[in-house]
């Protein structure tokens, strides 16, 4: 479903007889909806457990994509698109922990998973949408409808089922993980790049003047590079020059990109090749700073990723109507594109500001996977967590000092477990572990602990 609506904002802008503000409220409200329904993703996921929330956000997806394709007017278009943001929520929320729970190689094997699929939908969704929007601006939604229909079909019969969690999430816990200042300030440099973004992708598609068809090829050229790079580029350039020194790159790419579109916006040409080429940014960023938020959170991989969703898409469903439309209709088309500029190089700046955890958390993944290590990440992915053995001490496992934001630090932070004296944890943690903040260990009765491998383990949750 990834970009199928994009090419047809103008048509139903002419057919509808509605302004390119009123059209781009499309964003707003399926972004906006989005972002809000994060804060309970995990709590449903908590309560029904993870293929039936999967299941419930595409059977969401399906009916407001349709009914969307039937509306005859733009306010129901923007209504229906609520509910399918909610859908959404649902759907992206869940999917990368699945993904990860179910993969073999890992959470960074996950991630390249995850990328790669998305990549794919990302590159072919414009074409397929063009062509649809060649019949009518009504085919890309009920192409969504029909693909959908399809993923709902093969999550039933393809995915393991997932049963419940011991323990219920809180609906707060989204909103209170924003505390931590390594999450915080990833998710306000998500908001900041989705501003520059969405005010590209929401009203460039405008000043290009071109068919569906047309569009839907220009977007095609964007979702290819979207896709090579987050597969092959972002793991190169990470490997080459660090997380933070290539997300510092791809944001100043990105203002750079923003701003020659706002110089120039009334020049097609310049416009076409400049939203074609911020497809080098956007699979950067897809990669990259999925991973840099589920390694450096000191919280449950589900809570911060609704923490981050919740922050970068109210971003997104803000830009386009408020800060492009707007200010194209009481402006002109530039200042929409140079405020995006801003917003993209300040991102910069925000994000450098946890550039020592960045580069942690890359030192990290380097370190070499041991077999009691892959033990652990394998221990990690299970479902349901192990339970505890009765006759296992009872534990009070908690960090001195703080909340742990790296490997590196949960290997040499000392920890209080009840009865003992500190100990340091002596096992292996794997970033899987580590962005789930669940451990499996064991405690001798001399203070010692290991990994999960041993005969006799209790689980221990920071």
């Amino acid at each position: 479903m990834v970009r199928l609506v994009d090419p047809i904002l103008p048509a139903i802008s002419s057919q509808l007889n509605a302004t390119p503000s009123q059209v781009t409220l499309l964003f707003t409200s399926y972004l906006v909806v989005t972002a809000v329904a994060m804060l309970i993703t995990g709590w449903v996921s908590s309560v029904i457990g993870a293929k039936r929330t999967l299941i419930v956000g595409l059977v969401l997806i399906i009916a407001f994509a349709a009914a969307a394709g039937a509306s005859n007017s733009i306010s129901q278009i923007v209504g229906f698109r609520a509910g399918w943001g909610l859908g959404n929520a649902l759907f992206i929320a869940t999917s990368l922990a699945v993904i990860v729970g179910s993969s073999a190689g890992g959470f960074a094997g996950a991630i390249v998973l995850y990328e790669t699929a998305l990549g794919v939908g990302i590159a072919a969704g414009p074409l397929v949408g063009g062509l649809l929007g060649t019949i009518s601006w009504r085919g890309p939604f009920f192409g969504v409808a029909v693909l959908m229909l399809i993923a709902l079909v093969a999550t039933i019969v393809l995915v393991e089922p997932t049963p419940r969690p011991e323990k219920t999430s809180s609906i707060i816990e989204p909103i209170a993980a924003l505390r931590h200042r390594s999450l915080a300030t990833t998710s306000v440099t998500g908001l900041l790049y989705n501003w520059a973004f969405f005010t590209i992708l929401g009203y460039a598609p405008f000043l290009m003047h071109l068919s569906a068809i047309k569009l839907g090829f220009v977007f095609f050229g964007w979702g290819i590079l979207v896709a090579l790079f987050a597969v092959f580029g972002a793991p190169m350039l990470k490997s080459r020059n660090g997380t933070p020194n290539t997300l510092y790159g791809a944001l100043l790419t990105m203002t750079v990109i923003s701003l020659v579109i706002g110089i120039w916006s009334d020049h097609r040409w310049v416009v076409i090749g400049a939203l074609i080429a911020s497809g080098i940014v956007v699979g950067l960023n897809n990669a990259l700073v999925t991973t840099a938020v589920m390694s450096i959170a000191p919280v449950p991989r589900p809570v911060a990723s609704a923490t981050y969703g919740f922050v970068r898409f109210i971003g997104g469903g803000l830009a386009p109507p408020f800060a492009a439309g707007k200010l194209v209709e009481h402006y002109n088309a530039h200042v929409p594109f140079v405020l995006g500029a801003v917003t993209a190089a300040v991102a910069a700046i925000v994000l450098g500001t946890v550039h020592k955890a960045l580069v942690a958390a890359d030192h990290d993944e380097e370190l070499p996977v041991s077999h009691e290590r892959q033990v652990a990440e394998d221990a990690a992915r299970q479902v349901p967590a192990v339970e505890e053995n009765p006759s296992s001490p009872k534990v009070r496992y908690s960090p001195i000092g703080g909340s742990i934001t790296s490997l590196g630090e949960l290997r040499t932070q000392p920890f209080i477990v009840a009865g003992l004296p500190p100990v340091t944890w002596s096992g292996v943690m794997s970033p899987c572990a580590m962005a789930s903040r669940t451990l499996n260990f064991w405690i001798s009765p001399d203070g010692g602990m290991g990994n999960s491998s041993a005969k006799n383990h209790i689980v221990g949750t920071l």
